[in-house]
């Protein structure tokens, strides 16, 4: 069988590390340039029982140990006055990595050659996939492994990702700020919220949450940092001063990021040779900590079900369950940590139930 993972991301590099280890050998193609293209992004925390899991089917597990940072699973909960309303050192049973390291430590396990870069997909139907420079790839299966905006998924649905009515502008500090502590941090209130970790260069990388129109975004200059930064405090007058300084401290650019998901239970019918996961299948918010985690379960339990020649449906059938259960849990999160009374649901929540991540 030829495969064809479009995506390089976690999910995709999962599948193709999965597959190499029983001795299958995918092509990757990804859009961007090279590995070293962009930055991947902030600190994730892998659980146990999907992206811990799907790195033991690839045998990396030991690898990621190596590379977690140290007490990165510690989080605290402010108000908007800085005051500390609740405070877990964590367990280490969710252990946090840098997702570049991560990333990387999948790139490692495949051999040179595997991911094409500088693959843009403009067309893709059973079987074929046409590139912009006129190149085209056939293939017994297609895994759209490309995200969010996948250019597979409408192979198989119709569905688009919906602004879910938040706004994310992201930042960094190189120093580390006692306010965020050892791991992550959320200071909430107002429908509002400074979202943060220390990463493992030492430094901070902030994310704050806004519930705002879709266009809010578009009113800031963020080619002029000073300019952008006054508008993003602008709504966070009254806050306290260590919170603020989280961005009006923040060195380089801030960076926008609309907030989208998929429809809670999305799901496609079989179509022969094409298949998706990750945020291809079902990109959700990020306020139950899960997109990452189960991108790399799809791709493991894809890579189970190529391996023992499972049917390609039963891996979908299981997937859209999960992803049914973590999409919820992501929405329910979301009202959480952007209520009218935050962070009262969310303190009551970690003091008396399972403790999600920002």
């Amino acid at each position: 069988m030829k495969i064809l993972i479009v995506g390089a991301g976690l999910g995709g590099l999962t599948l193709a590390a999965v597959l190499r280890r029983h001795g299958i050998h995918p092509t990757v193609v990804e859009l961007e340039a090279g590995r070293d293209a962009r930055t991947q992004g902030g600190m994730l925390d892998l659980h146990e029982e999907s992206g811990q899991a799907a790195l033991r089917a690839a045998g990396l597990h030991a690898a990621f140990l190596a590379k977690v940072l140290s007490g990165g699973d510690a989080t605290r909960v402010l108000d908007r006055h800085g005051v500390v309303r609740y405070t877990d050192d964590g367990d280490g049973q969710r252990p946090e990595i840098d997702r570049g390291d991560l990333r990387d430590l999948l790139l490692d396990a495949l051999p040179d050659g595997t991911v094409r870069w500088g693959r843009k997909v403009v067309h893709v139907e059973p079987g074929l996939v046409r590139f912009a420079d006129g190149t085209a790839e056939t293939a017994d299966l297609i895994v759209g492994a490309d995200g969010a905006w996948s250019r597979v998924r409408p192979v198989l649905s119709a569905a688009t990702p919906a602004y879910t009515g938040v706004s994310f502008v992201e930042a960094d500090l190189r120093e580390p700020r006692d306010v965020v502590g050892a791991g992550s941090l959320m200071a909430l209130g107002e429908r509002k919220a400074f979202l943060a970790h220390r990463e493992s260069d030492g430094g901070n990388h902030v994310y704050v949450a806004v519930t705002a129109p879709v266009d809010w975004l578009d009113t800031i200059d963020f080619t002029d940092p000073t300019a952008a930064k006054a508008a993003v405090l602008s709504r966070f007058e009254g806050w306290a001063d260590e919170l603020r300084a989280l961005v009006a401290e923040a060195d380089g650019p801030l960076v926008p990021r609309r907030v989208h998901a998929l429809p809670v239970g999305h799901r496609w019918d079989p179509v022969p040779g094409v298949t998706l996961l990750g945020d291809a299948a079902h990109v959700m918010s990020p306020f139950a900590g899960e997109g990452a985690n189960l991108a790399m379960l799809d791709g493991a339990e894809l890579g189970r079900a190529l391996v023992e020649d499972i049917p390609l449906r039963t891996y979908e059938e299981e997937l859209f369950a999960r992803a049914a259960q973590a999409a919820a849990e992501s929405a329910a999160g979301l009202e959480l940590v952007l209520a009218d009374d935050a962070p009262e649901g969310l303190v009551r929540f970690f003091s008396t139930g399972p403790q999600p991540t920002a």
